[in-house]
């Protein structure tokens, strides 16, 4: 196969000229696996590293901007969750805590206590990030009014939307925003859809990255399925200005992850993975297991994405601490084969050197 060379792709610094980086390598934010150790790593190392905050309370957002800012000079990125307030019927919440119980018992937690909360409040969040006005933010879930994104801008943020269909990403240039992250079927954890049904919004990257490229002027962040430098040599050629890597980080040693969710990785195949939202509500792509088989019949009846995540929380939580992967939402993309173990600088520095000679990659 004829060497492909990085210029090949129209326009393919622009993205990393803007934030002043030395790679197009973004790596994904991800709840439970990107700390701000490997977050710091990845920047340090000349890619865009990403914090996933959407767990976490206003003050502890700010805590972790001010963090992430004593150890790297560089951009980073801050990524939320864009949540309407959730407000589940009483019978639904029973259904689901039924549902539930067989799980909590094989852990030995018995019957569960409410939450006194499904989730942190959207609004408080995005006024602590506001605040704190790191480098870059994203945004997935949902869209950003117009304001809000000026908002950001006005402060110095550049603004990231996820989209996973070419509408999607047009209502993002459209609200302001300086980059669109295209997640592809193949990503792993929670599907960004925001306009219409998730299923049918699962496009493949391949096939998302041309058509979302012909339809905005907005640099495009290519997420799914990539895991070397021949796939962001791909989705560059593509129409890509950048590529974002989650499952690839989450085996590095920075990623934090548990034990029994890191042996997972290595021994997963191609076929591994699949949707469910029987885990938080909401689909989300991971490493298929007892539960995620045995809740397969009842997903339409879990409550959506925050409560169903609340609700299961502890038996997450729990089987994590057991190392019982078999009641663990194990999140991995479909390229979670590839992975390669390695420290994340170490990683970046091999993405790199494959992306500028990637003849040297076996194809």
């Amino acid at each position: 196969m004829p060497s492909i060379h990085l210029q090949s792709a129209p326009h393919s610094a622009s993205f990393a000229a803007q934030l002043n980086l030395r790679y197009p390598i973004v790596q994904g934010p991800m709840n439970g696996g990107s700390p701000i150790e490997l977050v710091t790593q990845v920047c340090n190392a000349g890619g865009l590293g990403s914090f996933a905050a959407a767990l976490l309370s206003p003050a502890a957002i700010i805590a972790a901007v001010q963090k992430i800012r004593t150890l790297t000079t560089r951009p980073f990125n801050v990524n939320l969750f864009i949540l309407e307030t959730s407000q589940p019927a009483e019978a639904e919440i029973a259904r689901a805590e039924e549902l539930l119980l067989p799980f909590r018992d094989a852990l030995g937690l018995g019957p569960a206590t409410r939450p006194q909360k499904f989730s942190e409040n959207f609004e408080e969040q995005l006024a602590a990030l506001l605040e704190a006005a790191p480098p870059v933010v994203s945004f997935t879930f949902g869209i950003l009014s117009a304001d809000t994104v000026a908002q950001f801008h006005a402060k110095g943020s550049k603004v990231i939307g996820t989209a996973t269909t070419v509408a999607e990403a047009v209502a993002w240039e459209q609200a302001g925003a300086d980059f669109v992250c295209l997640q592809g079927a193949e990503a792993g954890g929670h599907r960004a859809t925001f306009l219409g049904d998730i299923e049918q919004s699962s496009v493949g990257l391949m096939t998302l990255i041309p058509q979302a490229a012909a339809a905005v002027k907005l640099p495009l962040i290519a997420a799914g399925g990539i895991m070397d430098g021949r796939g962001i040599a791909a989705a560059l050629l593509l129409g890509a200005q950048a590529a974002q890597l989650g499952t690839a980080f989450l085996a590095c040693p920075e990623s934090g992850i548990a034990p029994a969710w890191r042996a997972q990785l290595a021994v997963a195949r191609d076929d591994s993975t699949r949707l469910t939202r029987s885990f938080s509500g909401r689909h989300a792509r991971g490493i298929v297991n007892s539960y995620m088989e045995q809740m397969a019949l009842h997903e339409s009846a879990l409550p959506a994405y925050p409560v169903q995540n609340a609700l299961s929380a502890e038996i997450r939580q729990t089987a994590a601490k057991l190392s019982r992967p078999e009641f663990m939402s194990l999140w991995a993309g479909q390229g979670v084969a590839m992975a390669r173990p390695m420290p994340a600088a170490q990683l970046v520095a091999t993405l790199a050197a494959e992306l500028q000679a990637p003849h040297a990659i076996n194809y």
